[in-house]
This record gives C-alpha cells, sequence and structure tokens, in this order.
C-alpha cells in the first residue's frame, strides 16, 4: 500500500462523554494504542488503534499459517481456548464483559449470561457435530478424499482452507464464537471486522485462544479489527481477490449492499442475510388455563431473544381461536414479555418515536385492533385482523387471528427464518408448505433459539460455504 493510500485512511475525531479503549488483534498478537475514535451511542465512543492495512493480508505466494495443521489438533485448540474461557485465568472475559456493558445496548445481566455461553460453542461434541452436520466428516478438510463416478472415472477433491473476510454482527456476542470456531475448522486465514455495538467480543476469545495455545498456527490465521462499515477507503482496498476468496457477512439490508458492492470474479458473498421470524399458535393452546399460560410464555421467550434484536425473535404471531380466546392470549403474552428470562431482560429499551406514535394510533381503533401494555420497556402487544405494516421491534408482537393455521402460510417467505409451533405434532402438516414458501427453520415452539449442531442456517451449511472446493481429477 503506499503512503498516499494510507493517509487517506480515517483519523481521530472527537469523542462523546465516555471513551473506551477497544483493542485489535492481529495475526496472533494484541494490538493497543489510540489511533481513530468512533461512537457507540448512548453518550459513548470507542477508540481503537489505527490501521494497518498491509498488515491485515496474508501473501497468496505461501500458505496460511493453519494450512497444514492436523485437524484433531485445531480442535483441541478449540476446546483449550473454551475451557480456559470457562476459568478465564488471563482475565480477558471479565475485561471484554465490563467493556461491552458500557457499549452494547443489551442489559448488563444478559451480557453477562451471553458471555456464559460462550465456552459452550468450543464443546468438542458440538465441533465433532458441525463437522459431520456441515461438511460431511473430517476428511475432506485434511486431505483429499477419493471420488469414483458410475463410468468408472476418478479423482480426487479438497475443502481448501480459504482466505477470508468476516464482516461481523454485533446483536449477540454468539456471532463472534460461531465465526473463530468455524473460521478455526476450515483452516483458512480470517480477517474480522468488529461491529461498533460489540467491537470487543471477537478479540477477547482470540486473546483468550493465544493463551491457551502460544503462537499456534490457528491464533495466527486470525485478525479482528475496526473501520467504520461501508469506508471505502478501507473497503476498496481490502475487498479484493488479490487477498481474499469471500466476504462472509452478518448484517441488515444496508451492511449487504454496501459488501454487494465488491462482490465479483474470485470475490464471493456469503451472507447470513436480515430475516424475521414468526409462531403459529394452535387452538389446543386454550384447552385449560394452565396450557395458555405455558404456551404464552414459550411464545414469549422466542419473541424476545436479545430483546428481540435477533433474526430468531418472532415478532408475528398466528393464533387459531375465537376473538375472546385470542384475546385472552395477548394478555397472557403481554406479562409474559415482561418477565427477565436468560437472553432477555424484564425492562427492554423504550419504543422509537415513529413505532410509538404508530401503536399509539391503533388504540383509537378499538375494536378494530387491540393493544395491550405500554412503552414502558415491558412488552406491547397488537392484535390485529392482518399484519400490521409496520415493523414490531422493542418487545413488540404483532397478534393475527387465523381460522386455520394452515391459512397463516401466506404470510411466511423468503424473509422468514423460523416458525415456532404449538403444538409440536403440527409441525409435520405445516413444514412443507412453509418451506415452499422459503421458511428455513421449523421449530418447537419455545425452542427458537439452541437448535443442534451441524444443521443448516439462513438455508445453506456455513462451514460448506466457507472452504474452497478444488478438484484434483484423472
Amino acid at each position: 500500500m503506499t503512503a498516499a493510500q494510507q493517509a487517506e485512511l480515517p483519523q481521530r475525531q472527537q469523542g462523546d462523554d465516555r471513551l473506551v479503549a477497544i483493542d485489535h488483534f492481529v495475526k496472533g498478537k494484541v494490538v493497543r494504542g489510540g489511533g481513530t475514535v468512533h461512537r457507540a451511542g448512548g453518550g459513548v465512543s470507542f477508540e481503537v488503534p489505527a490501521l494497518d492495512l498491509d498488515a491485515l493480508v496474508w501473501p497468496r505466494t505461501s500458505p496460511g499459517p493453519a494450512f497444514d495443521v492436523p485437524l484433531d489438533e485445531v480442535i483441541d485448540v478449540l476446546v483449550a481456548t473454551g475451557d480456559r474461557l470457562r476459568t478465564d485465568p488471563g482475565g480477558h472475559v471479565a475485561e471484554a464483559l465490563a467493556l461491552i456493558q458500557q457499549i452494547n445496548p443489551l442489559a448488563p445481566a444478559v451480557l453477562e449470561r451471553c458471555y456464559g455461553d460462550l465456552p459452550a460453542q468450543f464443546a468438542r461434541n458440538r465441533i465433532l457435530d458441525m463437522i459431520d452436520g456441515e461438511i460431511g466428516g473430517p476428511t475432506v478438510l485434511d486431505g483429499w478424499a477419493d471420488h469414483v463416478s458410475r463410468d468408472g472415472r476418478k479423482g480426487r477433491y479438497r475443502a481448501f482452507p480459504p482466505r477470508l473476510v468476516h464482516v461481523l454482527a454485533g446483536n449477540g456476542p454468539s456471532v463472534a464464537a460461531f465465526s473463530i470456531v468455524r473460521g478455526a475448522l476450515s483452516k483458512g486465514v480470517h480477517l474480522m471486522k468488529l461491529p461498533s455495538n460489540d467491537p470487543i467480543t471477537a478479540t477477547a476469545i482470540l486473546k483468550t485462544m493465544a493463551e491457551a495455545a502460544l503462537d499456534h498456527p490457528v491464533t495466527r490465521s486470525f485478525s479482528t479489527v475496526y473501520w467504520r462499515g461501508g469506508d471505502s477507503r478501507v473497503e476498496q482496498i481490502l475487498y479484493q481477490p488479490t487477498y481474499f476468496d469471500k466476504l462472509v457477512a452478518w448484517g441488515g439490508e444496508a451492511a449487504l449492499r454496501s459488501a454487494k458492492d465488491y462482490i465479483g470474479p474470485g470475490f464471493e458473498l456469503v451472507a447470513y442475510d436480515p430475516k424475521s421470524s414468526i409462531s403459529f399458535i394452535g387452538r389446543e393452546a386454550f384447552a385449560s388455563e394452565e396450557t395458555l399460560a405455558e404456551v404464552a410464555d414459550a411464545a414469549a421467550a422466542d419473541a424476545t431473544v436479545y430483546n428481540q434484536l435477533a433474526c430468531v425473535a418472532a415478532r408475528f404471531q398466528f393464533v387459531e381461536g375465537t376473538e375472546d380466546e385470542v384475546d385472552r392470549y395477548c394478555e397472557a403474552l403481554q406479562r409474559a414479555l415482561g418477565l427477565d428470562r436468560h437472553l432477555a431482560s424484564a425492562v427492554g429499551p423504550k419504543l422509537a418515536p415513529d413505532l410509538r406514535e404508530e401503536i399509539d394510533a391503533l388504540r383509537d381503533l378499538d375494536p378494530m385492533y387491540g393493544v395491550w401494555g405500554r412503552d414502558d420497556g415491558r412488552g406491547i402487544v397488537v392484535r390485529s385482523d392482518e399484519p400490521v405494516d409496520f415493523h414490531p421491534d422493542g418487545k413488540v408482537v404483532n397478534v393475527v387471528p387465523v381460522r386455520d393455521l394452515a391459512d397463516a402460510v401466506r404470510f411466511a417467505n423468503v424473509a422468514t427464518q423460523t416458525v415456532g409451533v404449538y403444538p409440536p405434532e403440527r409441525k409435520v402438516a405445516l413444514r412443507d408448505a412453509l418451506a415452499n414458501c422459503g421458511v428455513q427453520r421449523i421449530v418447537r415452539l419455545g425452542k427458537a433459539i439452541g437448535g443442534p449442531a451441524g444443521m443448516s442456517h439462513d438455508g445453506f451449511f456455513p462451514l460448506h460455504r466457507m472452504v474452497r472446493w478444488v478438484n484434483e481429477e484423472d
């Protein structure tokens, strides 16, 4: 990179009331020191080291550090990292938790529980399930697998280590853990762009890995840095097939549209597209008051994942029942939304002004609409004959009565990630129709989060997409 290009990089700006210092992690080494200040929101800014773009790429003239490391050894490093995340002898988890609580919008108690969940992502059995389910077993990750066609022709193929840029999402700390585990299993090299609402977790995990496996090739295969998303002065240089094979992008529509500007021959996009989720609740929910309370609690758990910041959070719920039954369900659901949960706080964020105005307008249209709850962070339920035309957010759920759950299938589409169904026995009758509409997951109500390792994510197998498939043919 030329001196002129380096001079074009963003320089330090004035911060706000509070300034949080954030480290980078470059090829196995912690990088400290201020260089650029970015706003995180809520009167907080964070300062990161100045970018050295030359240090963030790996030359194609030589293999990456972990390209030839046996998979068993990679797994051992990941398991040791998980163990160290649990005990935290280096204090990296505690330090990161203190920092992220100043930046991320989730409540401190929820973030603490999320951090407590991180070690489980590094469990050996979970990693083995991921390898078997997402890529068909370990053989292709360690070398060349034989293939013989029915006409007798022979060849070999390999899941070759990739060179990846990751654009991480910050709505939950687990995204960083998922990305690091899969990145390590691919044996590739990985530049991770940190999100503004969590520029901390991925670096903390890698600091922990660096202590679990000192100067190991897997650790030297990762870099985590922050720049403002969409900054062409950085992305025009890094998002090139000269350095990387693929861009693995999490995030909203704006982030993905920006990323797609750089996609072309030799530089592929692997996108975790923005999604939303829904719930289907059968008339069996009204068998008793106890059953109704249990169903409302399960539906509320699905609706409030990360205080409704997650794609799996069910914003629309379709309920079979009479007018009186559906209203009873809405009342029970609103009470359940205000409970403290593992991945949600009892009191969430206040509503955005435009969303509050939309809901307040519906209060005046009773009985056409029903509204339960206030703008106090404890959740609001809006009942309407058709889905509302605004985006429920901040623990707001839209309940739509239906004659039959089959009638609600038409409201699913390619942007629908997860459908939670009660009772679970009715999933079988609905799953093909939902899949035909574009749905990617059909689950038991209350189980939107935490599916089995090794299954698809957003309609594809991430590890399979991350690697480069290469043939050697006779």
